[in-house]
This record gives structure tokens, C-alpha cells and sequence, in this order.
């Protein structure tokens, strides 16, 4: 098994940076690029992955009385997530996501995943800087 973690401070509340997470409608916005979410029957979802050209069934749940959305893959047990949302004061939050690779064939590898993940924090701050721009306009 492979986990990475990355964090990001956002100058965002919790609640308005979960919010903007956990829309399923609004997660090609700031996952990574290669990631495409199709949402069913909650909790499943279908995950369209560009690298390797493959639809996997998998399951979405967000918690936001936790400040949490957790993922992962349903029959095959390739991959897993989470990412949590906390309050550090004055506004601002800090976001944590983590991912375990179960299997190789989804674990994109170190470099990869870090860049990723740092790329999905940094547009996920900016849509959370617009939303909160919009709903303050």
C-alpha cells in the first residue's frame, strides 16, 4: 500500500471551503484534470480516469457535520481518500487530502501525486475564492 498527503491553508471558513468540496456536480473543477466524476445513486459514483482510459464504480460520502468527504473504489479495492476540512481561525481553513493505493496499477507514483494534489488544493482555493467572492458581490 502507497499513501500520500498534502495540506493547504485556504483564507476561506471551513463550511464554505467543504461546501465547495463536496459538490459533486462542481469536483472536475478541482480534481485533477485526468479525473472525471459521474455521479448515480448516492453514495456511488463513477470515476473516468484519462491515464489509463477506465471507468471505475466507486463510492463518494461527505460528512459535513465532520468536515469530511471520504472515497473510494467499490468491487476492485484499488484506491481510497479522504479530505478533511478544519478551522484554523481568523476565517481561514486548513484542507488535508489523503490517498492509499491498494493497487498498483491506480498508484500514479510519488512525483505524480504530489503534483496532483497540490494542483487540486490550488484550484480548489480558487474556486472557493470565487464562490466566496460571489455570494460577498
Amino acid at each position: 500500500m502507497t499513501e500520500y498527503e498534502r495540506s493547504r491553508t485556504m483564507p476561506a471558513a471551513p463550511e464554505q471551503v467543504f461546501d465547495q468540496a463536496a459538490d459533486v456536480a462542481r469536483l472536475d473543477a478541482w480534481l485533477p484534470g485526468d479525473l472525471h466524476v459521474h455521479p448515480e445513486e448516492p453514495p456511488a459514483v463513477t470515476v473516468h480516469e484519462d491515464r489509463i482510459d477506465q471507468d471505475t464504480s466507486a463510492l463518494l460520502r461527505a460528512e459535513r457535520d465532520q468536515m469530511r468527504i471520504e472515497w473510494g473504489t467499490r468491487e476492485q479495492g484499488g484506491y481510497a481518500g479522504w479530505l478533511q476540512v478544519a478551522g484554523i481561525g481568523s476565517g481561514a481553513s486548513e484542507v488535508t487530502v489523503h490517498l492509499s493505493f491498494f493497487d498498483d496499477t491506480h498508484d500514479p507514483g510519488e512525483r505524480a501525486a504530489r503534483d496532483a494534489l497540490d494542483s487540486s488544493l490550488r484550484r480548489l482555493e480558487e474556486q472557493v475564492r470565487l464562490r466566496v467572492e460571489d455570494e460577498a458581490g
